[in-house]
């Protein structure tokens, strides 16, 4: 359609079942979804411009969440930087397989969306040679499948993944079973055709119905190992074509050596699902022992060497340590050490986001998606419930300049990550450098992830 729009108002979101509570509380919505969901925000500093650094951000939700709406890019703008927010389907819409040839619709619309943008980010005074992609969780993730797809090369030069890299994916029978149950909940044919043909509302409390079905019995026999173990039904999916192989095997062989790569994770990662609804001080020793086994480590080697670390820690806290660390901190590790081992022409980069929050009697911690707002330099906009009333300024000032030194010439202006050294930046009220955090831990976890 030609002609002027108004382009002042976000638009609707992927279709997508609620968060459950309570982090409906934590990420309230923004705008309601809607089948014009494929769209995106632009903030330039200059449109008339030319040259500037580009960052795409591509947001995370466990692909069953999200919208573009959550964030502001206006401060990237105000020092110089195109920042671009994109929408990409989630749950079954985007994520479905059905073993008929489609796969991974979201990882495509992506791919559109980077497409766009080398095509149209030049009349908003962008250099569409110098792009780089950053996302957190699930958007991360997609960023770690991205590095390895054959059809995202030469799309980006940079990539941040906050929070999430190239592990979390389904082989396609796995992928195919999940597909199987979503139809048997609607009771259609497994088909595409008879699947979309059900109306959005019934589809979406299907999907939840599905998540609830998973979380109250988590059998592989069931599921296949790979769901029943991530908790996630929605997931990239290895269909030998969109994403030919598992993504980190394809980076280590050398996909993505061109790219530019920051990787980092949150020290506290789990708190975020097992503290604001009161898990944390629920769960028992059998609980831990049950997921260290789940996770193929000897369980008390294992949890001699988390107490070593954690002495005051009970139950809850061991399993919000051992949880992040599978899910997050080890597979960061994994993706450093290989694409670091590859690189010949470009750089890597690790960080380790450790200020922790005061909220829920301090026990919330450096938790999953607490730096985006440090990242973003948005404290005080609506990020309270998560961050206090009082986050340190001067903490996201150190952080955005990082990020928007990256997108420009590729340094963060700390050293270089290699498997040997491991230099990692850690922020804090008092930021510094470490070499080689927690390697008891990391060394515990051997060949797993």
């Amino acid at each position: 359609m030609g002609g002027v729009r108004d382009a002042f108002a976000y638009g609707p979101k992927p279709p997508q079942v609620p968060y459950p509570s309570p982090l409906d509380a934590l990420f309230p919505e923004i705008v309601a979804s809607g089948e014009d969901c494929l769209n995106l925000n632009v903030w330039s500093p200059e449109l008339g411009a030319g040259g500037q650094p580009v960052m795409v951000w591509i947001a995370g939700g466990e692909f069953e969440h999200g919208t573009n709406a959550a964030y502001d890019g206006s401060r990237f703008a105000r020092d110089g930087v195109v920042c671009v927010s994109i929408n990409y389907r989630v749950g079954a819409d985007g994520f479905l397989y059905l073993g008929d040839g489609n796969a991974n619709c979201g990882l495509l619309d992506q791919v559109a969306a980077l497409e766009w943008v080398q095509d149209n980010i030049a009349a908003f005074g962008g250099d569409p040679g110098n792009v780089t992609v950053f996302g957190q969780s699930a958007g991360a993730i997609s960023i770690g499948m991205l590095l390895s797809m054959p059809r995202a090369r030469g799309l980006f030069r940079r990539a941040i993944c906050q929070s999430g890299v190239a592990h979390p994916t389904l082989p396609a029978a796995a992928a195919q079973r999940v597909g199987q149950r979503l139809a048997e909940r609607l009771g259609v044919a497994a088909t595409r055709e008879a699947i979309a043909a059900v109306p959005i509302e019934r589809s979406l409390k299907a999907q939840a119905e599905l998540s609830a079905d998973l979380a109250a019995s988590r059998d592989p026999q069931r599921w296949g190992e790979e769901v029943a173990v991530s908790m996630m039904p929605w997931q990239p999916v290895i269909d030998g074509d969109v994403i030919p192989a598992r993504p980190i095997d394809c980076i280590a062989a050398g996909a993505g050596a061109n790219i530019d790569l920051m990787v980092g994770t949150n020290t506290e990662e789990w708190r975020l699902f097992l503290v604001p609804n009161g898990l944390v001080e629920q769960i028992t020793e059998a609980v831990v022992s049950g997921a260290v086994a789940a996770y193929g480590l000897p369980v008390d080697a294992t949890l001699l060497s988390y107490r070593a670390i954690l002495p005051n820690a009970n139950a809850g806290d061991l399993l919000a340590a051992i949880q992040g660390d599978w899910y997050f901190r080890i597979p960061a590790m994994r993706l450093a050490d290989v694409h670091a081992k590859t690189a010949k022409t470009s750089s890597t980069y690790v960080y380790e986001f450790a200020w922790r929050s005061p909220q829920f009697n301090g026990l919330l911690g450096a938790c999953h998606g607490l730096e985006i707002p440090f990242v973003f330099d948005t404290l005080g906009s609506g990020t309270e419930l998560l961050l206090g009333t009082n986050p340190p300024q001067q903490l996201a000032d150190i952080m955005h300049a990082a990020w928007v030194a990256f997108a420009s010439n590729g340094n963060c202006g700390w050293p270089k990550y290699d498997p040997e050294g491991r230099a990692t930046m850690r922020f804090d009220t008092r930021s510094e450098i470490v070499e080689d955090p927690q390697s008891p831990v990391r060394a515990l976890w051997g060949g797993q992830r």
